[in-house]
């Protein structure tokens, strides 16, 4: 089931942008929730965890509501698909309302990987739909390389550089 976290006047939305289940892409995207939860900012989470991608359901209208229609920025955590970002977000995208979902928001993403490139690419692949989208992606894009390895046994990084990466590149979303 897709795992849905909301409040009253969301105004950041983290999406965990796969629906492979039990993924570090979404232990990154809770661990960015705790880090903005430090700053006192509370913000939406969406996983496409076992959402159903086959058409506009009353999940997804759900999620339009409230997490997507209200937000005024998104935070996409991606991992790297065959070079990409995963069809299970294109697909999610597209089955939105695009202008209330997207249109003149603000973006900032961060991707993960076992490799070597953090999902360089795919974060290359997604500002381009982003932007399409009339959504500002904030050019500090952060690719987190062998992700598996930077986390410990229960699923948070605790590796410094990486830490400061990440905190950096909140503190300058929530400025912007």
């Amino acid at each position: 089931m897709c795992y849905l976290v909301t409040m009253d006047n969301v105004n950041i939305t983290i999406i965990s942008a796969t629906n492979r289940a039990g993924s570090n892409t979404l232990r990154v995207a809770r661990q960015i929730e705790g880090m903005l939860l430090e700053r006192g900012v509370r913000a939406g989470l969406l996983t496409l965890e076992g959402l159903d991608l086959n058409g506009r359901t009353e999940t997804l209208y759900r999620i339009e509501r409230e997490l997507l229609f209200p937000a005024r920025k998104f935070i996409f955590v991606a991992p790297e698909y065959n070079g990409s970002y995963p069809g299970s977000l294109k697909t999610m995208i597209d089955l939105t309302d695009i202008k209330q979902a997207w249109w003149g928001k603000k973006a900032m993403l961060t991707g993960v990987s076992t490799g070597r490139a953090g999902n360089l690419r795919g974060l290359e692949h997604l500002t381009g739909t982003l932007n399409y989208l009339k959504v500002t992606v904030l050019p500090n894009r952060l690719p987190i390389s062998v992700v598996d390895k930077l986390m410990d046994a229960d699923g948070v990084i605790r590796d410094e550089s990486t830490l400061a990466a990440m905190s950096a590149q909140i503190d300058e979303f929530l400025a912007c």
